[in-house]
């Protein structure tokens, strides 16, 4: 007898509509601060059809996500099953995004985002301090009331070790990938790093939000790495929305892949032309502040610039520096494909201090550290300023930064953001006050126009407020 082997892949459906008008998937939580910052709920809230996921199931295939914001699925299923659904009228198109049969062939491109530890360090002050947010802390503002998400790919002891000692902050975690790990497992400690500079305590070290509660979400896969990656995070950007968290902290990024076909054009780093970084936008509209990471590839003659999501329009695309002040050479390069500048801001990611999964402090270096950094001050700031919406918060910070009115188009971008003035800075009131105040506003580029943003509202460039 021959065995036949059926070999399985994983494809993101596309789905013509939503004919079941059933209730937003939100939380109490999301809803309430829906209302509080006048986010209207809109299509993209609602469920994904139950009638067309079930038709899809059984066809064959096997559902690993669904994304209500791009009314799809990300399905596993073997290549005449594909053919099969992507005849059902209900499916506008599908599109493959991990090819298991090659998965093992390619040599994994792990580790190629990831930093490297060096000597031991006993000390964060001159690291908070290069942003000035101590005086913040010593305010008593650190995160309390923020909830916040950290997006990575492993976490290994996060659960265990006591420089987490403030247990009841997380509020749990999902994993978004189809790994057969643990949670907490032999999949990495690079999130468990990240998590540190954001909500560690140790002796001789202090993190950036300490008291803000989270969730901790893994999308990126230990095997291989493919565009599905990028709808595992897509599908923890939803979760987050769905739970309310305020600020999203990732330090992954995506450009090149196992499969070479697959790996993105430098022309795609516009924002809109991966699922990922649109949904990193819609995020940030649905009132999120989203950090990413700028990457790692400012070595790299070839390539250089970022990875997406960090091209994602509304959002903070964190550079790295020392304490010094002095951008990491390997710290990717912008403006995004269509002219904005990225990364926004900067925070230390060289020689940053953080505690590793045996609880030893460190220094490593990495955009992954400037993000949670920078994602921790956030926290720290909203919670001094509450009644502010996400976009505000991104304002302030933007505004505060060094080379704020003479920003650099390459590396630095705004500069390096001071917590204390962007909390102190006064905000004039007044819609009319934007014409007189067009250096003070950050632009923002959707679908080839530009526009500004000002205390949190968005302007044209005659200064008119649009709806």
């Amino acid at each position: 007898m021959i065995a036949l082997l059926i070999l399985f892949h994983v494809y993101f459906v596309s789905f013509t509509d939503k004919p079941e008008k059933t209730a937003p998937q939100l939380s109490p939580r999301a809803v309430e601060q829906r209302a509080k910052w006048n986010i209207p709920t809109d299509a993209m809230d609602y469920p994904v059809s139950g009638m067309y996921l079930n038709q899809v199931r059984q066809a064959g295939a096997k559902v690993h996500h669904v994304s209500r914001w791009f009314n799809g699925a990300t399905v596993e299923m073997d290549s005449l099953t594909a053919e099969n659904i992507a005849a059902l009228k209900f499916v506008t198109g599908v599109e493959m995004t991990r090819d298991d049969n090659d998965a093992a062939v390619y040599a994994p491109l792990k580790n190629r985002r990831r930093a490297q530890a060096n000597d031991d360090f006993h000390w964060t002050d001159e690291q908070l301090g290069t942003y000035n947010l101590l005086p913040l802390h010593e305010a008593g503002f650190e995160g309390q009331g923020i909830l916040m998400a950290i997006c990575d790919g492993g976490f290994y002891n996060a659960n265990t070790l006591s420089c987490f000692r403030q247990k009841d902050l997380e509020l749990g975690h999902f994993d978004l990938t189809d790994d057969k790990d643990d949670f907490y497992g032999s999949t990495g400690e690079h999130g468990t790093r990240c998590l540190s500079v954001i909500s560690g305590i140790q002796d001789s070290y202090y993190s950036a939000a300490s008291k803000a509660q989270y969730y901790l979400m893994r999308s990126e896969e230990s095997e291989t790495e493919s565009p599905k990656e990028m709808d595992n995070l897509v599908a923890a950007l939803e979760k987050a929305d769905s739970l309310g968290v305020n600020v999203f902290s990732v330090s992954l990024g995506y450009a090149k892949f196992d499969k070479t076909e697959w790996s993105l054009p430098k022309s795609a780093l516009d924002g809109i032309t991966t699922r990922v970084s649109r949904a990193a936008t819609i995020a940030a509209r649905k009132g999120m502040l989203v950090c990413v990471a700028a990457g790692n590839e400012g070595n790299d003659e070839n390539w250089r610039t970022m990875s997406v999501p960090a091209d994602a329009d509304s959002i903070l695309t964190v550079g790295a520096i020392g304490t010094d002040s002095i951008i990491g050479k390997f710290s990717s390069w912008g403006p995004s494909a269509d002219g904005r500048i990225k990364p926004e801001v900067c925070a230390v990611g060289v020689a940053a201090t953080l505690i590793n999964s045996n609880e030893t402090i460190v220094q490593s270096n990495g955009t992954s550290y400037a993000t949670p950094l920078l994602a921790g001050m956030a926290a720290s700031l909203w919670s001094a300023l509450p009644n502010e919406n996400a976009m505000q918060i991104r304002d302030r910070i933007i505004r505060s930064a060094d080379r704020y009115t003479t920003p650099d188009t390459k590396q630095y971008g705004y500069g390096i953001p001071d917590a204390w003035k962007a909390y102190k800075m006064s905000i004039p009131s007044g819609v009319e006050d934007v014409q007189g105040n067009k250096e003070q506003c950050t632009k923002v580029m959707e679908n080839g126009v530009l526009y500004l943003m000002y205390q949190g509202a968005k302007y044209n460039v005659q200064g008119q407020r649009m709806k």
